[in-house]
Formats: structure tokens, C-alpha cells, sequence
């Protein structure tokens, strides 16, 4: 069964903790001590696992936790470290923190694996507490503890070519003739109701189409299964958009275009931005009904009517650079010269996918917001500086070149209070902060 939405419970393994112990030899009388120290707990680890498609795993199985370290042993035995345990998810999968919403992580195809917990740190036995002056100490230290997630994982499908339209206007159709895919397909509404995927081959070129199901009016807003269905084309390179050009379910082409796009704007405002072309499908059920009139420069019969049709789409779009191809899903018309106009979009494009960034940092976030930091004046170099272990592990996990980092480091800034101690400092709009290697002017 598909499933591209799931909620999972991880947790590390806590460390073992500190063994305390004294050598107790024949002829030793005054032995040192000889406690061995905790192991280490075990990681939990996400990895793609390029042969799943779906979240359905995790439908019965919803709690992940890693092995717990052993505790030290005598005779300076450290204990066995705990086992990680390794989460396979389909490439494509967003990992978010539940309560927040943040993103965590983007298993996209760039990487295929995640620390996402580290387990916690064995303790040190007592053998590391020997002084001159405590020769037998009596304490240990113990394993820090394991720590603990509540996530959403989201899969949104990777493929270079989306095809977005109404229910019943023949995507998957199309994608069973272009590709070895094998959708179900009836005539009635929502047959589709999972996306699938396909390859296209034209030779020396290929690509991977996506047949995401029928959206529908409101579907930004979470009418129908609008939700579920638009989070798979936001990866997606260039939109086909399937039009029934042969209105069989009563409504206007035209129309049905301005209201898709409007949806997937409402969803997503840079998915307008994407390339899209237009499938004006069901040619072959306007020419059944209509008697040949003519031929046209490339020796196929024109119909009657049917020019009108393919003509009045043409005026409309592709003045504003969207070609439309006239096609038959069924009998395979005009689908050649279509596929290979998209093959040459996606050749001329910039091959950077979608990667959503990082906005939850599980080590920063579990460990170290109880650091201090302080904010002080610099009166010799006349800055103002932000230094403390917080403010350097912040730092150490934020791409401050991109829009979602920066905005990330400016509510650091806001939600640890740190913009009002230099306010109480005397800041001024223009004046210089400095936070280990990093410099920047303070404005309001």
C-alpha cells in the first residue's frame, strides 16, 4: 500500500554508566581502582533505501530505539557499546520535528545517510578519579542519557517531469504509453488516488515522469486530497499539464488551466515559476465525431470543429510561453514531438533539485540551549560581541549564505533575548556585532 505520510518516536541509546571497582590481587593489599568505563549508546541513523516508494513501513511499525550502552566493567573492562539502529526511508522523504513543524532533514538523493541522535556518552569509571591525594575514589561518573524525537516524515516523489490536471483528463493514461509504469486506470473520478512513477526513454536521453493524481478547486486548501497530492510536485522540474480538450466531463479547458494554477499557487507560490507546457488531450475523441475536412502540411487530416478547439488553446497560452500540444493519450498522437520538446527543456535547465533546508537542529536543540552566552562591549575595538558555547554551536549549524538559515539566525537572535541585552547595552542602528569569526552591522 502507498503511504507518503507517517509519525515515528525515536531514541538514542543512553550511555553505560562508569564501573567503580579496586584491584583485588593475592599479595596486592592496597590495589588501585580498576573501574572501566560505560559504552557509549547507540545512534539512530536514517538511510535511503533506493528499492522503497512508500512511508508504508511505518504504518506498523512506529517506535525506534537504539541500543543503551553497557555499564563499565572491573579490571578496567569498558563496556560494549550499544547498537544503532538504522531507519530506511525512500529517497525523497522529509523528516520534520513534530511539534515545531521544522524540517530537520531532506533525505533527497544528494546524501544517503543521516545521524539524526547521536546515542549518549559511556560515563568514566572511578579509574579516572585517582589523585595523590585520593588514591581510592569511590565515584564514577554515569552515561549521559539518550535523547528523544517525535517526528513527521513526508515523502515528496523526485522526478523531472509532473503531470498536473483535473481527475479523469487522461495523465495516467499518458504515463502508461510514454513509460513502463502501470497505473490503474478506469473512467470514473479520483481512479488515481497514489502518485506513480515512470522513465521515459528517448534514446540517449531519459527522464522520470510523475503521474500525480486529479487535483481539484480547493485543493490548497485541503479540499478533497489537495494536501497529499501537491506536496509531490514540488520537486518536480517542468509541469505537463493535461487538459481534456474534448470537454467529455462538461467543463471549459481554459478555465480548468486558471484554476490549477491557481491551486498550486495558494499551495506554493515558486511553483508558478516552473516551466509548464500543455497536453490538449483526447484529440482522437473530438475527430471521432467530427468528418475529415482537410489535410494539413504534414499529410494528417484535419477535422471539422476540431481546429477551432486546439487554436483558441494556442491563442491563449502561447503568447505567454506555453506551448500546447495537441495528443492522444490512447492512440499515441502527438506525443513524440511533445516528449522530445521536454527533453530539451530538461536539457537546458540547471540540474539543482529541490532540497528543503534544515531548520531543526536535534543536537542543538536537545543539548545545548542551556549553555550560557554572554554579550558584552568591546570598548577598544568599539564592537559589540556575542560569545558563549551556545552562540558557537548555533553558528557551527546554521548556512547563514541562504534565506531559511538567516531567517533561522535572526529568531536565535530575537528568541534568546540576545537583540534586547544589546539594546540594554546602548546599541545603536550601524554599530558592529561580532560573534566569533562572524561580523555584521546591527539594523532594526
Amino acid at each position: 500500500m502507498f503511504c507518503d505520510f507517517a509519525k515515528i518516536y525515536i531514541r538514542s541509546g543512553k550511555g553505560g554508566d562508569g564501573h567503580v571497582s579496586f584491584r583485588r590481587e593475592k599479595y596486592v593489599p592496597d590495589g588501585g581502582p580498576d573501574g572501566g568505563d560505560g559504552g557509549d549508546g547507540g545512534s539512530v541513523i536514517f538511510k535511503i533505501d533506493k528499492g522503497l516508494n512508500t512511508l508504508s513501513p511505518f504504518r506498523a511499525v512506529r517506535k525506534y530505539k537504539a541500543e543503551n550502552g553497557e555499564d563499565g566493567k572491573k579490571r578496567n573492562c569498558r563496556g560494549k557499546n550499544g547498537s544503532d539502529i538504522i531507519i530506511n526511508v525512500p529517497a525523497g522523504t522529509v523528516i520534520r520535528e513534530e511539534n515545531s513543524g521544522k524540517v530537520i532533514y531532506d533525505m533527497s538523493d544528494t546524501e544517503d545517510e543521516y545521524v539524526i541522535l547521536k546515542g549518549g556518552k559511556g560515563g568514566n569509571g572511578n579509574q579516572h578519579y585517582a589523585t595523590s591525594t585520593m588514591q581510592a575514589p569511590k565515584y564514577a561518573q554515569p552515561g549521559q542519557p539518550g535523547r528523544e524525537l517525535n517526528l513527521i516524515l513526508e515523502l515528496k516523489l523526485i522526478a523531472d517531469v509532473g503531470l498536473i490536471g483535473y481527475p479523469n483528463v487522461g495523465k495516467s493514461t499518458l504515463l502508461a504509453h510514454v513509460t513502463n509504469a502501470k497505473p490503474e486506470i478506469a473512467n470514473y473520478h479520483f481512479t488515481t488516488i497514489t502518485p506513480h512513477l515512470g522513465v521515459v526513454n528517448l534514446g540517449d536521453n531519459s527522464f522520470v515522469m510523475a503521474d500525480i493524481p486529479g487535483l481539484i478547486e480547493g485543493a490548497a486548501d485541503g479540499a478533497g486530497l489537495g494536501h497529499k497530492f501537491l506536496r509531490h510536485i514540488e520537486r518536480t522540474r517542468v509541469f505537463i499539464h493535461v487538459l481534456d480538450a474534448a470537454s467529455t466531463e462538461g467543463r471549459n479547458p481554459v478555465e480548468d488551466f486558471y484554476t490549477i494554477n491557481d491551486e498550486l499557487k495558494k499551495y506554493n507560490s515558486d511553483l508558478e515559476n516552473k516551466p509548464q507546457i500543455i497536453a490538449a488531450n483526447k484529440i482522437d475523441s473530438i475527430n471521432a465525431e467530427k468528418e475529415a475536412i482537410d489535410i494539413d502540411d504534414n499529410g494528417e487530416l484535419i477535422y471539422e470543429d476540431s481546429k477551432d478547439i486546439i487554436t483558441s488553446l494556442k491563442e491563449e497560452f502561447e503568447p505567454k510561453g506555453i506551448k500546447v500540444f495537441p495528443i492522444s493519450a490512447v492512440t499515441g498522437e502527438g506525443l513524440s514531438e511533445m516528449l522530445y520538446y521536454v527533453s530539451d527543456i530538461l536539457k537546458n535547465m540547471e540540474e539543482e533539485p529541490l532540497v528543503f533546508e534544515s531548520e531543526f537542529f536535534p543536537e542543538y536543540e536537545l543539548s545545548f540551549t542551556n549553555e550560557p552566552f554572554e554579550v558584552t562591549y568591546d570598548s577598544e575595538n568599539k564592537e559589540y560581541v556575542v560569545e558563549g558555547p551556545r552562540i558557537e554551536k548555533m553558528l557551527g549549524y546554521t548556512n547563514l549564505e541562504s534565506e531559511k538559515g538567516f531567517m533561522f539566525f535572526q529568531n536565535f537572535l530575537k528568541e534568546n533575548e540576545i537583540l534586547d541585552k544589546l539594546k540594554e547595552l546602548g546599541i545603536n542602528e550601524g554599530d558592529t556585532v561580532r560573534m566569533y569569526g562572524l561580523s555584521f552591522q546591527y539594523y532594526e
